[in-house]
């Protein structure tokens, strides 16, 4: 899947993921590939995301909001 992490102030990541994990609204939660379509608010916490070499990454957000559509997760971060 693709992810994309942007904040107002720049583009923090795209790229090729295989899981994607949010800090959501209502508790963190778990993207991966053909992941049913989300909108969901997202609390301040650590967006964790894996790609296909098995590397983990975090970049942590004070809040935003994600978009989960056809494989691809677009996170607007504050």
């Amino acid at each position: 899947m693709i992810v994309e992490i942007v904040s107002p102030e720049a583009l923090l990541f795209k790229g090729e993921a295989t899981a994607l994990t949010v800090p959501g609204a209502k508790g963190t939660f778990q993207l991966l590939e053909n992941h049913a379509p989300i909108i969901s608010i997202l609390n301040a916490g650590e967006v964790v995301w894996v790609t296909a070499d098995k590397k983990t990454h975090t970049q942590p957000i004070k809040g935003g909001t994600l978009e989960f559509k056809d494989n691809k997760a677009i996170i607007l971060a504050d």
